[in-house]
């Protein structure tokens, strides 16, 4: 089977006839877990987009008022919006997840830390947050 070989096509690939772009296959994303998603519902209550009662019933021990203590209490200025840029994870052990997300916001870099505790009926809540560098 030959292709059309194009310029920046490397010796060997082919591509459908008429094809003339340079597009790759897209590498397929990894599953998201729960971290992600608390990942980015952390942010939105620490850049104050989120009221910080929309985590009341997925908190655990100390981390509600970690997160009063972290969430913004005024008028939010006029600013750029966070955006998160990873999250990574690590199981120490059955129903427990230690997770770390990198936060820009403009040309600023934060890191937040977060623990997820898998209760008895199979939910997963947060045990602890903390963020270090400029607040989002």
């Amino acid at each position: 089977m030959t292709g059309t070989r194009g310029p920046g096509t490397p010796t060997g690939h082919t591509r459908p006839p008429g094809r003339d772009d340079r597009r790759r296959p897209l590498r397929p994303r990894r599953p998201r877990g729960p971290h992600d998603w608390f990942a980015e519902r952390l942010l939105a209550v620490v850049s104050g987009q989120r009221p910080v009662h929309s985590l009341l019933g997925l908190t655990v021990g100390p981390a509600y008022d970690q997160l009063v203590d972290l969430a913004p209490t005024g008028p939010l200025p006029v600013r750029l919006r966070p955006v998160l840029r990873h999250c990574g994870r690590f199981h120490p052990g059955p129903g427990v997840i230690e997770a770390f997300a990198r936060i820009a916001t403009g040309d600023r870099v934060s890191a937040m830390a977060f623990r997820l505790e898998q209760g008895p009926d199979q939910r997963w809540r947060c045990a602890a947050v903390e963020i270090r560098g400029p607040r989002p």
